[in-house]
Protein backbone atom coordinates (compact mmCIF):
# COMPACT_ATOMS: atom_id res chain seq x y z
CA UNK A 1 0.00 0.00 0.00
CA UNK A 2 1.40 3.38 -1.02
CA UNK A 3 1.63 6.03 1.67
CA UNK A 4 -0.66 9.04 1.27
CA UNK A 5 0.72 12.25 -0.15
CA UNK A 6 1.56 14.80 2.54
CA UNK A 7 2.08 18.11 0.79
CA UNK A 8 3.84 21.19 2.10
CA UNK A 9 2.58 24.15 0.08
CA UNK A 10 4.79 27.24 0.05
CA UNK A 11 3.47 30.59 -1.19
CA UNK A 12 5.33 33.87 -1.63
CA UNK A 13 2.32 35.74 -3.07
CA UNK A 14 2.65 38.05 -6.05
CA UNK A 15 6.03 39.50 -5.15
CA UNK A 16 9.55 38.10 -5.01
CA UNK A 17 10.77 36.34 -1.88
CA UNK A 18 13.77 34.29 -3.00
CA UNK A 19 15.07 34.08 0.57
CA UNK A 20 11.99 32.02 1.51
CA UNK A 21 12.29 29.78 -1.56
CA UNK A 22 16.00 29.18 -0.85
CA UNK A 23 15.23 28.44 2.82
CA UNK A 24 12.57 25.80 2.05
CA UNK A 25 14.79 23.95 -0.43
CA UNK A 26 17.83 24.01 1.85
CA UNK A 27 18.89 20.48 2.70
CA UNK A 28 18.29 20.81 6.45
CA UNK A 29 14.71 22.09 5.92
CA UNK A 30 13.93 19.36 3.35
CA UNK A 31 15.39 16.73 5.70
CA UNK A 32 13.27 17.98 8.61
CA UNK A 33 10.09 17.98 6.48
CA UNK A 34 10.86 14.46 5.25
CA UNK A 35 11.58 13.29 8.81
CA UNK A 36 8.14 14.61 9.83
CA UNK A 37 6.46 12.51 7.14
CA UNK A 38 5.88 15.10 4.42
CA UNK A 39 6.27 13.70 0.90
CA UNK A 40 5.90 16.69 -1.45
CA UNK A 41 7.06 20.30 -1.44
CA UNK A 42 5.11 22.52 -3.83
CA UNK A 43 6.32 26.11 -4.13
CA UNK A 44 4.43 29.08 -5.58
CA UNK A 45 7.42 31.34 -6.22
CA UNK A 46 5.87 34.52 -7.61
CA UNK A 47 8.23 36.95 -9.34
CA UNK A 48 11.35 35.40 -7.84
CA UNK A 49 14.37 34.79 -10.02
CA UNK A 50 15.74 31.82 -8.09
CA UNK A 51 14.53 28.51 -9.56
CA UNK A 52 14.93 25.66 -7.09
CA UNK A 53 15.95 22.21 -8.33
CA UNK A 54 12.97 19.96 -9.01
CA UNK A 55 12.90 16.40 -7.70
CA UNK A 56 10.36 13.65 -8.40
CA UNK A 57 10.99 11.94 -5.06
CA UNK A 58 11.47 8.56 -6.76
CA UNK A 59 14.56 7.89 -4.62
CA UNK A 60 12.49 8.21 -1.44
CA UNK A 61 13.39 11.86 -0.87
CA UNK A 62 11.01 14.80 -0.69
CA UNK A 63 9.48 15.55 -4.12
CA UNK A 64 9.97 19.22 -5.06
CA UNK A 65 8.04 21.16 -7.71
CA UNK A 66 7.21 24.81 -8.29
CA UNK A 67 5.17 27.26 -10.35
CA UNK A 68 5.07 31.06 -10.57
CA UNK A 69 1.40 32.12 -10.34
CA UNK A 70 -2.11 30.71 -10.15
CA UNK A 71 -5.44 32.51 -10.37
CA UNK A 72 -6.34 30.95 -7.01
CA UNK A 73 -4.21 29.18 -4.43
CA UNK A 74 -7.20 27.97 -2.38
CA UNK A 75 -7.09 24.45 -3.89
CA UNK A 76 -3.36 24.19 -3.17
CA UNK A 77 -3.91 25.28 0.43
CA UNK A 78 -6.84 22.87 0.80
CA UNK A 79 -4.76 19.89 -0.37
CA UNK A 80 -1.78 20.79 1.85
CA UNK A 81 -0.89 19.15 5.15
CA UNK A 82 1.24 22.19 6.05
CA UNK A 83 1.44 25.69 4.56
CA UNK A 84 4.54 27.88 4.67
CA UNK A 85 3.63 31.39 3.61
CA UNK A 86 4.91 34.93 3.26
CA UNK A 87 3.36 37.33 5.78
CA UNK A 88 0.64 38.79 3.53
CA UNK A 89 -2.65 39.05 5.43
CA UNK A 90 -4.65 37.52 2.55
CA UNK A 91 -2.56 34.35 2.49
CA UNK A 92 -2.49 34.13 6.28
CA UNK A 93 -6.25 34.41 6.76
CA UNK A 94 -7.12 32.23 3.77
CA UNK A 95 -4.96 29.46 5.26
CA UNK A 96 -6.27 29.90 8.80
CA UNK A 97 -9.92 29.92 7.65
CA UNK A 98 -9.28 26.58 5.91
CA UNK A 99 -7.94 25.23 9.21
CA UNK A 100 -4.49 24.38 7.85
CA UNK A 101 -1.33 24.44 9.99
CA UNK A 102 0.73 27.47 9.02
CA UNK A 103 4.26 28.78 9.32
CA UNK A 104 4.51 32.44 8.32
CA UNK A 105 7.94 33.56 7.15
CA UNK A 106 8.47 37.31 7.43
CA UNK A 107 10.30 39.10 4.63
CA UNK A 108 12.82 41.21 6.52
CA UNK A 109 13.67 43.16 3.35
CA UNK A 110 10.36 45.04 3.45
CA UNK A 111 10.70 48.53 4.85
CA UNK A 112 7.37 49.14 6.60
CA UNK A 113 6.86 45.68 7.97
CA UNK A 114 3.36 45.77 9.46
CA UNK A 115 3.04 42.15 8.30
CA UNK A 116 5.55 41.18 10.96
CA UNK A 117 3.28 42.58 13.69
CA UNK A 118 0.30 40.60 12.39
CA UNK A 119 2.25 37.34 12.18
CA UNK A 120 3.75 37.78 15.65
CA UNK A 121 0.36 38.60 17.18
CA UNK A 122 -1.22 35.51 15.62
CA UNK A 123 1.72 33.41 16.82
CA UNK A 124 1.24 34.76 20.34
CA UNK A 125 -2.39 33.60 20.11
CA UNK A 126 -1.08 30.17 19.00
CA UNK A 127 -2.80 30.22 15.59
CA UNK A 128 0.45 29.80 13.64
CA UNK A 129 4.23 29.72 13.84
CA UNK A 130 6.27 32.74 12.79
CA UNK A 131 9.81 32.53 11.36
CA UNK A 132 12.39 34.37 9.32
CA UNK A 133 14.12 32.68 6.36
CA UNK A 134 17.19 31.97 8.51
CA UNK A 135 15.11 30.54 11.40
CA UNK A 136 12.76 28.32 9.37
CA UNK A 137 14.70 25.14 10.16
CA UNK A 138 14.65 25.83 13.93
CA UNK A 139 10.92 26.63 13.74
CA UNK A 140 10.24 23.31 12.00
CA UNK A 141 12.30 21.45 14.59
CA UNK A 142 10.28 22.89 17.52
CA UNK A 143 6.92 22.76 15.68
CA UNK A 144 4.14 20.93 17.54
CA UNK A 145 1.07 21.19 15.33
CA UNK A 146 -1.24 19.81 18.02
CA UNK A 147 -0.48 22.90 20.14
CA UNK A 148 -1.95 25.27 17.54
CA UNK A 149 -5.34 26.80 18.29
CA UNK A 150 -7.84 26.87 15.44
CA UNK A 151 -8.54 30.39 14.22
CA UNK A 152 -12.17 31.47 14.38
CA UNK A 153 -13.07 34.65 12.47
CA UNK A 154 -14.52 37.14 14.91
CA UNK A 155 -17.09 39.87 14.83
CA UNK A 156 -15.56 43.05 13.41
CA UNK A 157 -18.18 45.34 14.94
CA UNK A 158 -16.13 46.42 18.01
CA UNK A 159 -13.17 47.33 15.80
CA UNK A 160 -15.43 49.24 13.40
CA UNK A 161 -16.86 51.19 16.38
CA UNK A 162 -13.37 52.21 17.53
CA UNK A 163 -12.44 53.32 14.01
CA UNK A 164 -15.71 55.25 13.68
CA UNK A 165 -15.10 57.02 17.03
CA UNK A 166 -11.54 57.83 16.01
CA UNK A 167 -12.82 59.35 12.76
CA UNK A 168 -15.39 61.38 14.67
CA UNK A 169 -18.56 59.53 13.69
CA UNK A 170 -21.27 59.31 16.37
CA UNK A 171 -22.06 55.97 18.04
CA UNK A 172 -25.18 54.29 16.72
Amino acid sequence: MEDAKRIVFVTVGTTSFDALVKAVVSQNVKDELHKRGYTHLLIQMGRGIYSPPKCDGADGSLAVDYFTFSSSIADYIQSASLVISHAGSGSIFETLKLGKPLIVVVNEDLMDNHQCELAEELEERKHLYCARPHTLHQTLMKMELESLVRYTPGDGTPVARIVDRFLGFPDD
